[in-house]
């Protein structure tokens, strides 16, 4: 077989993890075309895939009007402009590997569901939590019956202060208007996850949530607009000379430019980019803590909680069952059973020293390019299985705006 033919429209940290498989299986995919309004990502992705000059695009409606011949378009343009593009690939007969979220209504989400199955093109949502070992492992223990019907489960995410600072309070996620609400743009992954491990489906969802700390009524007295210039930097613990020049964390979208240094980019940001502003002093405007509690139709009850503060990145599951309970942190998962008073471990550490989600990333493409190949079949995380998550989080931030529990019909 030929190699996939594939159209990447977004050309930063998502498509590059995409561009390690299609460097790794030259044999199953191959990147044809780079659209990004950004001319230095832009080159940087079409210089690695040997993507030629007049393939390179930045903007995707110039690039639709080309008519490229390709199988497949990877939509992984900001979170807030998923949906033009993703109509646009189906209209002009591409299959589409679309990431998270798919869109920014309940509504745009069912129309490209239906555009979809109308034109009988594939769309996998890249819900990589599906592939992540750990929850592979946890959805065969609860599908085997082995420690009974699940009650409860409490799921954390640990955003972590870092993740949060960068890409919530200072980022392109911070204002619900120019991107998505938090849950939304951080939280899909967590309520996709939880339906697709317990199969089980919502009756009714309420959420509560606020932006609580990253407000200038919080900021300290001697505090300025930047932290470079800010005399409580030493001591805040959100400091961005800290983040990006001390520890040189979070710095994998700063780019430099033909002859630039990374250093110089971190200068330039902390001067006068938006990651070098005060956390106290940002635009931001989505929340920064939020729970979400879900009663499923067989009577179950789910608690998703999303903490910034803590530095913690990671995601902690709490089940409970009639015959046990399982635990998850990350790392070890443990299963005890009631009747025997025994508990099994099973140890998951080897994944935090793999790339790519512990290599989930590298098995959903793959699941995308082999089902592109063989010309259909079953996806772990098609558009269709996506809906019901998309929808529960929609009636979340209803709940959260109104105050209300919202019931769900038929």
């Amino acid at each position: 077989m030929d190699p996939v033919s594939l159209i990447a429209i977004g050309a930063g940290n998502r498509l590059r993890t995409y561009m390690h498989y299609i460097e790794t299986h030259p044999d199953k995919a191959r990147l044809v075309a780079v659209v990004d309004p950004d001319r230095v990502r832009r080159d940087s992705l079409a210089e690695r895939a040997g993507v030629p000059p007049e393939r390179r695009y930045a903007d995707y409606h110039t690039m639709f009007a080309d008519g490229i011949k390709a199988d497949a378009v990877i939509v992984a343009t900001p979170e807030n402009l998923h949906f033009e593009p993703a109509m646009m690939a189906l209209d002009a007969g591409y299959h589409l590997l679309l990431e998270k979220p798919v869109a920014q209504s309940y509504g745009e989400c069912v129309a490209i569901a239906d555009k979809a199955r109308a034109a009988g093109m594939l769309v996998s949502v890249c819900h990589v939590l599906r592939y992540y070992p750990i929850f592979v492992k946890i959805k065969e223990m609860i599908e085997s019956g082995e420690y009974g019907k699940v009650i409860s489960i409490h799921h954390t995410e640990e955003v972590g202060i870092d993740r949060a600072t960068h890409s919530f309070v200072r980022g392109s996620m911070n204002r619900e208007k120019d991107s998505n609400p938090m849950l939304l743009a951080k939280c899909c992954h967590d309520l996709d996850l939880l339906l697709w491990m317990t199969g089980a489906h919502c009756r009714r969802v309420s959420s509560f949530g606020s932006l609580r700390w990253f407000r200038a009524d919080n900021a300290p007295t001697d505090s300025a607009g930047r932290c470079i210039d800010c005399a409580a930097e030493p001591r805040c613990p959100f400091s961005a000379v800290d983040l990006y020049r001390t520890r040189g964390e979070w710095t994998r979208n700063f780019i430099p430019a033909p002859g630039e240094t990374i250093a110089q980019v971190i200068d330039r940001q902390l001067r006068e980019g938006p990651f070098g502003r005060c956390v106290y002093r940002c635009d931001n405007d989505v929340v920064d803590n939020q729970v979400v509690t879900m009663q499923m139709t067989d009577g179950m009850l789910v608690t998703l909680s999303v903490n910034f503060f803590t530095q913690r990145d990671c995601r902690d599951t709490d089940i409970k069952l009639t015959g046990g309970e399982i635990s998850c942190d990350g790392v070890t998962l443990r299963a005890r059973d009631f009747k025997s008073r025994r508990t099994t471990t099973y140890d998951f550490s080897h994944l935090a020293k793999m790339k790519y989600h512990g290599g989930a990333d590298m098995a959903l493409i793959n699941d995308f390019v082999d089902a592109v190949r063989n010309g259909g079949g079953r996806l772990l995380t098609g558009i269709d299985d996506s809906l019901e998550a998309h929808r529960v989080i929609f009636e979340a931030e209803k709940s959260r705006l109104t105050g209300t529990t919202v019931i769900f019909g038929d």
